[in-house]
């Protein structure tokens, strides 16, 4: 058991978002992907409602989805706050990637608040974050404003919303130290 702790803590410790921009071209196999993805199934959801709905987008698809948020970006961007190198930027993320998976929540409010769904949704995907760090595959989660607009793109029902995408990539990327303030400067402690 003590070993078991050892090794979680050291996966938890040593999770690092790790960016398209260090991805090799090395590409994440479909079972890889699964396995992270069924890590996500076993995050904590309250009444069993299972919120977390993903889009995996590899090869062709994963660079349809970067045209698209690209597109997004220009068409909602004013114009004196549009950045050429941002949108070219949104392109070669997905080209870099080698899958994007869009982190979806399917809403429950007749059973569960919003914010319950969105939690369950934020273990699953730390659960994939510890899962792909454990399988050495970089990831991060990115939550751009252009995923507001992609529900159509999507095909997400009445009920479901986009709250992000899940960047993977195989890297080269050497380990960093976690920058973290003191565990005890967050802690209040009442006994009586």
């Amino acid at each position: 058991m003590e070993d078991e702790v050892k090794i979680l803590s050291n996966i938890i410790k040593r999770r690092r978002s790790v960016f398209p921009i260090s991805y090799t071209e090395q590409e994440v196999p479909v079972d890889v992907i699964k396995q992270i993805l069924e890590s996500a199934n076993y995050a904590p959801t309250h009444k069993l409602t299972e919120p977390w709905r993903f889009i995996v987008f590899r090869n062709e698809g994963k660079i349809k989805l970067g045209q698209e948020l690209a597109r997004l970006y220009k068409e909602t961007m004013p114009a004196e706050k549009f950045l050429q190198k941002k949108y070219y930027s949104i392109i070669e993320k997905a080209e870099q990637a080698s899958c994007i998976i869009t982190l979806n929540v399917k809403l429950n409010g007749d059973k569960v608040p919003e914010w319950e769904e969105l939690a369950a949704l934020a273990c699953a995907v730390q659960n994939m974050s510890l899962t792909a760090e454990a399988l050495h595959v970089g990831a991060y989660w990115s939550s751009p404003e252009m995923i507001a607009d992609l529900k159509d793109y999507l095909n997400l029902g009445e009920a479901e919303k986009c709250y992000g995408l899940f960047y993977m990539g195989y890297h080269n990327e050497e380990p960093r130290t976690a920058k973290r303030t003191p565990i005890e400067e967050k802690i209040k402690w009442v006994e009586s």
